[in-house]
Parts: C-alpha cells; sequence; structure tokens
C-alpha cells in the first residue's frame, strides 16, 4: 500500500507555523526525550527513527522518506519525543509547529481526512511489521522489507532502495545480526532476487521468499 502524503495538500492547509529545515546525512533532527512541540513532513531524503533503553540498547522503528510524517504524537498529546529522528542522506523536510497543526486539521476538513487516512494506512503497516516479527524467520522479515523499501507491486521492473541503507540498519530494522543480514543478501543476489549496482536494486522475484517458506 502506498501510503504517502500528498505534499499539495499540506501546502494549501497550512498557512503559517510552517518552516522548510534541511538536514545532512547522519544528522539528528530531534532527540528522544525532547520536548515533543511539532510534526515534520518529509520532501526528499530518508529518516530514521532509533528509540534507545535505559540501558543503552538502539532499535530502529521505522525508516521514513519522501511524503511521510513523524513527530505527530505531539497531536496526541505525547510532551516528549519518544524516539530520536536522524537524517540518513541530505534530508529536506517542512517542520510545522504544533498549534498550527491541529489548527489546519480542524480549519480544513479534507486536510484532515487525508491526514487520518495516512496514519490509518501506516499503522496498518505497524501492525503488519508486529506480525512479522512474531511469526516469521528473519529471511521472510528481510525479504518483506526489502520489497516495503523498494515499494512492490508498483512496477514490474527492478526497484531501486534509496537513501542507502546499511546491513546494521537493516539487521536492527528486523531483529537480526548483521552477519546474517550478510547472508541473505549474498543469498538473494545469486538468486537474482536483487541485484548491487551503485544502487541496491529489488526484483518481484523476491516475493518468492515472503510466500514459500526457505532455509537459509
Amino acid at each position: 500500500m502506498d501510503y504517502r502524503f500528498d505534499p499539495d495538500l499540506l501546502i494549501s492547509a497550512v498557512t503559517r507555523g510552517r518552516t522548510p529545515v534541511e538536514h545532512p546525512a547522519r544528522q539528528v533532527i530531534f532527540a528522544q526525550g525532547a520536548a515533543a512541540d511539532s510534526v515534520f513532513f518529509i520532501v526528499s531524503g530518508g529518516v530514521k527513527l532509533v528509540v534507545t533503553s535505559e540501558e543503552g540498547k538502539e532499535a530502529v522503528v521505522a525508516l521514513l522518506e519522501a511524503g511521510d510524517a513523524f513527530g505527530e504524537g505531539c497531536l496526541a498529546g505525547q510532551p516528549l519525543r519518544l524516539a530520536t529522528a536522524i537524517a540518513m542522506a541530505p534530508t529536506a523536510a517542512v517542520r510545522i509547529d504544533k498549534a498550527e497543526m491541529i489548527r489546519a486539521l480542524h480549519a480544513d476538513a479534507g486536510f484532515a481526512e487525508a491526514f487520518t487516512a495516512y496514519l490509518l494506512a501506516r499503522n496498518s503497516r505497524v501492525e503488519a511489521d508486529l506480525l512479522d516479527h512474531l511469526f516469521n524467520s528473519s529471511e521472510r522479515r528481510l525479504a518483506r522489507l526489502l520489497l516495503l523499501l523498494a515499494h512492490f507491486g508498483k512496477d514490474e521492473a527492478p526497484q531501486p532502495i534509496g537513501p542507502r541503507l546499511s546491513q546494521e540498519t537493516l539487521a536492527e530494522m528486523i531483529g537480526t545480526t548483521r552477519p546474517r543480514v550478510s547472508h541473505f543478501m549474498n543469498k538473494f543476489r545469486k538468486l537474482g532476487y536483487i541485484e548491487y549496482n551503485g544502487k541496491l536494486k529489488v526484483h518481484p522475484s523476491l516475493l518468492n521468499v515472503v510466500l514459500h517458506h526457505t532455509t537459509s
């Protein structure tokens, strides 16, 4: 499902309290525990959300790209950020003050409906991710993640994934180790499911791993 948010709706609905921001790769956009006072919409680039436990253990909980929103927890009354947002590549975004976002949602029914639909679709993706972690092997989880990142279903041609993802990030996303990810990536490449050519490209045939049980 393509659940990206239409930037034209944002531009027409939010007329003030809107600030364009740019972040270089690896820069922290906001930190876990900071005041939750705004919502961000990604224009270009990519962002990862990272949660750190009290013991210092980190987990990547989301990979976001152009058309995605983040930081929307402030609209539900979250006083502090629950995750750290980090730019994965040079990233342009629009920062919307919390008060202005709430005003726009109340004032523009079309904008509110579209944003609600976006959040519901993304929530369905989160639920599917949870079930994937509970019931599927790490190989299947990696295959599913790569297909999602490549927007499987939009085109039959191999789809590139960007911005560039490290194997460490992929491992954190599916709950396994980097060596396991390396093993599966090499296996997928040998089977012709993916290719490396400057960028990682995913073939629709990778769906075979998701639909049929395979052993590593």
